[in-house]
């Protein structure tokens, strides 16, 4: 599906700056109901773009368009939303944190498209975290929400691979060479010690190990945003915390036992981005969370939707979320 522009103008920031000429690239699956509370959100990840969930959306799928309507929206940074790439600030892109993005997501929804309530926000990876800030920013308008392989804290752990990863995607100046690094850096974090040692990557069609990091990981950020980008969305997720929310007081506790939504916590079991021990105690933390960790050994790339076992066990829980009642409470801008 092609994806429109929403023209936001000016923008303010968390860190007080303020992104002037903001656009955010969306696509619409589905139609709004008249009340204008059957929509669901999908927030994009690293590196991805409106299509990122097309294996969820559609009629009969798990985000079914014949009941729901569906609208995917992508991060600031990641080459059609507004980015270092197609900004007329270049280099000096200011940081844009999940409540930046959420921000700009909310306009899209109530000032654009006439959603007055979500009956459900999820997204898997950067997704997941904006789906846990969405939940904290928006609590009397978000019934549902199930983040996938993500967290609403960026950890230590993760900290340190970002480290790593804005270190290869500026080797070599940022150029080819050092996007090809960056791809083979995210390879050893994306999947799990099991996946490799089953060489599970056959079932993708590579027949060997290299086939695998050239065809799949380069080709990933070789193809992807620009490299100044993809800078920018590891500084977005660096900067992760729902506790730096306004009214938190700083604390990522207090803000997740503020949501009022259902939620479906669904960390991968061998994720080596975001552990799935973190998830469950924040899914302890919500006060209306169910934990259904993803099996197997696909780690961090289990909510993607590479492997059929993976996408039947997300679909699944998706549609038991959706079919939970959620808390009673009014539907406004929160």
């Amino acid at each position: 599906m092609e994806h429109r522009i929403f023209e936001l103008d000016a923008l303010p920031l968390l860190s007080g700056e303020t992104l002037t000429g903001a656009s955010i690239g969306y696509a619409v699956h589905g139609t709004l109901d008249a009340d204008g509370a059957n929509a669901v959100l999908c927030p994009s990840f690293f590196g991805g773009d409106h299509t990122g969930y097309d294996w969820l959306i559609g009629d009969g799928r798990p985000l079914d368009t014949g009941r729901y309507c569906v609208i995917t929206a992508g991060l600031f940074g990641n080459g059609v939303s507004s980015s270092p790439s197609n900004h007329p600030s270049g280099a000096g892109f200011p940081l844009i944190t999940p409540q930046d993005n959420v921000s700009a997501q909310h306009r899209l929804l109530t000032e654009h498209l006439g959603v007055r309530e979500l009956a459900l926000v999820t997204g898997w990876s950067m997704g997941a975290a904006h789906t846990y800030q969405w939940a904290v920013s928006h609590p009397r308008m978000v019934r549902r929400i199930a983040p996938v392989c993500g967290a609403p804290v960026t950890s230590e752990h993760s900290q340190v691979f970002l480290a790593g990863l804005a270190a290869a995607l500026t080797a070599d100046g940022g150029a080819e060479r050092g996007r090809r690094a960056a791809g083979r850096l995210f390879a050893g974090w994306g999947t799990s010690h099991p996946f490799w040692a089953r060489q599970t990557y056959q079932e993708l069609g590579f027949a060997t190990r290299e086939d695998y990091l050239t065809g799949f990981w380069e080709e990933f950020f070789v193809a992807g945003p620009a490299t100044a980008d993809l800078l920018a969305m590891v500084r977005t997720w660096e900067s992760t915390d729902v506790g730096a929310t306004p009214g938190a007081g700083g604390s990522a506790e207090a803000a997740l036992a503020s949501v009022t939504a259902e939620a479906a916590v669904l960390p991968g079991a061998l994720d080596q981005c975001f552990a799935a021990a973190d998830e469950e105690r924040v899914a302890r933390t919500l006060p209306h969370a169910v934990l259904e960790v993803i099996p197997g050994v696909w780690g961090h790339l289990a909510g993607a939707g590479a492997d059929a076992a993976d996408r039947e066990f997300v679909g699944g829980a998706l549609r038991r979320l959706l079919a939970r009642r959620p808390a009673t409470v009014p539907a406004c801008d929160g």
